[in-house]
Order: structure tokens, then C-alpha cells, then sequence
């Protein structure tokens, strides 16, 4: 099965930033703020140390799906933060199911909570999202959060995406307390960019 991130001419950039694939090389980087406790306690996989999160990021399925986010600066560029983008089927009867292979995407990130409040999390997810409907041809984007986790639903909201679920109690948190969930969608016929 091919890759269908193949379609993009990586990497893709912004005024600011470099989006780009990530390779295994790139585990350091990312456990510099995947390991603070403000970014893992919204993470679906908190991994313990360096060794297991390099294990986790070089899972093929994880590997093909992460994106670095660089800044861009005079000395070179600095990873502050990722994107995973999963190209997925869109829901479909058994008739039709092969035309809704390939037509979606999810959506989830992280940011160094250093460099947060400069807008570099929203220019990587519309840059994200523009690489979805164009490059890739996608006709629909998704991303969930838990409510509690305001700056993700807002940062959804900032891009475009629209509120199409809360839903009670729904995810079970690692603090072992059922949360509240929210998911967000935008279709590539309202992206506005």
C-alpha cells in the first residue's frame, strides 16, 4: 500500500515555519517537550522516558504519520513542536466504500509550551490543513480534544474547524478521571484558508 503523504512535495513551508516529515532521528527533539508534564497530560501516548518514546516514534504507522514543526532562525532550525496527520477512509456503506477510501483526515498536535501565544501552533495546523485539501485531495478534516484542554478547541476554532460533538464523560484521562470530549471538522468545500 502506498503512502499517501508521498503527495506532497515536502517540506512545507509558512512565513515562519518548516513542516516537514519526521524520520527516527528526530526523537531527541520532540521528547524535549513531549516529556513536560503540561504537553503530556492532553497526549494520548505519554511515553516514560527517551528510549520509549523513541520506541513509540518509530513504529512504522507512527513514523509515517508524525510532522515536525520548525522554526525557522538565523542559526538553523529549531523543532518546537509536531503535527500527526492520518490520512483515513471516510465512513461509507458497503456499496460504495471505495470511494470513500482515502478521502479524510485526522488531525492532533503538540507545541513546546515555550514558544506557545505566537501563533505558531495555528499556522502549523492551517498550513497542515491547506496541504490536506490541496496536495492531498482530501474532502474532509478532524481533530478531537478533551474539553478541558482549551487551547486545542480553540485553536480549532482559529482554523476554521467547526464544534460537531461534545460529548459527556466520553475518554478515560491517565489521572483515571472520565472527561468530557469535543471533535471538530471542516469540510474542503468551507475551507476559507
Amino acid at each position: 500500500m502506498s503512502d499517501p503523504l508521498d503527495a506532497v512535495d515536502w517540506p512545507v513551508r509558512t512565513e515562519r515555519l518548516v513542516i516537514r516529515r519526521a524520520t527516527a532521528d528526530d526523537a531527541e527533539a520532540l521528547w524535549r517537550h513531549r516529556r513536560l508534564p503540561e504537553v503530556t497530560m492532553w497526549i494520548t501516548n505519554g511515553p516514560s522516558d527517551l528510549e520509549d518514546f523513541r520506541a513509540h516514534l518509530v513504529q512504522p504507522e507512527r513514523l509515517a504519520t508524525t510532522l515536525v514543526i520548525e522554526l525557522v532562525e538565523p542559526g538553523g532550525p529549531l523543532v518546537i513542536g509536531d503535527v500527526m496527520l492520518r490520512v483515513e477512509d471516510g465512513w461509507a456503506q458497503r456499496e460504495v466504500a471505495e470511494l470513500a477510501r482515502g478521502t479524510e483526515a485526522e488531525l492532533g498536535w503538540t507545541l513546546h509550551p515555550g514558544h506557545s501565544g505566537r501563533g505558531y501552533a495555528t499556522e502549523a495546523v492551517r498550513a497542515v490543513i491547506a496541504t490536506c485539501f490541496g496536495a492531498l485531495g482530501l474532502r474532509r478534516v478532524h481533530a478531537g480534544c478533551f474539553a478541558a484542554n482549551e487551547p486545542s478547541w480553540r485553536l480549532m476554532e482559529r482554523v476554521g474547524m467547526e464544534r460537531e460533538e461534545f460529548s459527556r464523560k466520553t475518554g478515560l484521562h491517565r489521572s483515571g478521571v472520565w472527561m468530557d470530549g469535543m471533535h471538530y471538522g471542516v469540510l474542503a468545500e468551507d475551507w476559507t484558508g
